[in-house]
């Protein structure tokens, strides 16, 4: 089990590829701290998945944007499982508008969650794995969109391109304590929230067409490299983006 003995928080791993996320890191030994927002039972099922397998697994309440949610996030992980060796920033959210028209509320919800929060849990987080000196990984789940322009999702876009240069300059920064932080940029994952997507042929049919493996991600793909990541295995890995989108960014960067 390559995590095993490992202490491991995904924050918005309730559902999606945060809940896939949490899943594998338990089946390989990890016990884990599903971080959620919403209502109390919006975590059960990734919880009840976990128990299934025998692991342990502990759910904690906290908004990613909110610091004092952040620190008790930290420290209610501690007191669960006594220390925290892996951290995987995967809580985002966006809306799409015309840039002139994009509510500046609305920018700063999703720059606030998408940026600051992992900001502030890879901060909080980092300091816990100084104080063990043991080291650590800090995983963070970007996007294609570090890295490729999307119209009509100009924050989100601007958001995942900051994450890529706070990794690059943290990853620098946290080696001295054997810190690695690395940052997954999914392309297009297949989720429940894609289901109008997938409701709709043509729709479907034209993001089928700008990538080259030509079908969806599946978040249990995604929960394999963060796997890798987590791992010993990836101890002399750090400061870098590993896409995993079918090819998309080479098509795109092929016109």
């Amino acid at each position: 089990m390559r995590l095993k003995g490992k202490v491991a928080l995904v924050t918005g791993g309730s559902r999606g590829i945060g809940q896939a996320i949490a899943i594998g890191f338990a089946k390989e030994g990890a016990a884990v701290v599903v971080d959620y927002i919403g209502k109390p039972d919006i975590a059960d099922a990734t919880v009840s998945k976990i128990k299934s397998l025998g692991g342990s697994v502990v759910a904690v309440h906290a908004d990613v944007s909110d610091s004092a949610q952040v620190a008790n996030l930290i420290a209610e992980s501690v007191n669960a499982f006594g220390k925290l060796d892996i951290v995987v920033n995967n809580a985002g959210i966006e809306t799409k508008h015309d840039f002139v028209d994009f509510p500046l509320d609305e920018v700063r919800k999703i720059v606030d969650v998408n940026l600051i929060g992992p900001l502030m849990v890879a901060q909080a987080a980092a300091r816990q794995m100084m104080k063990q000196g043991r080291g650590g990984r800090i995983i963070n789940i970007s996007s294609v969109h570090e890295e490729l322009p999307m119209p009509t999702n100009a924050p989100y876009c601007a958001s995942k391109g900051g994450l890529r240069m706070l990794t690059r300059t943290i990853a620098v920064e946290l080696a001295k304590h054997n810190i690695t932080v690395n940052n997954i940029g999914p392309g297009a994952i297949y989720t429940a929230i894609d289901a109008d997507i997938q409701a709709r042929p043509e729709l479907e049919k034209l993001l089928m067409a700008e990538i080259p493996l030509n079908r969806w991600g599946q978040p249990a793909e995604v929960a394999g490299l963060a796997l890798y990541l987590a791992s010993d295995e990836a101890a002399y890995v750090t400061g870098s983006t590993y896409f995993i989108d079918g090819g998309m960014l080479r098509q795109a960067g092929s016109y």
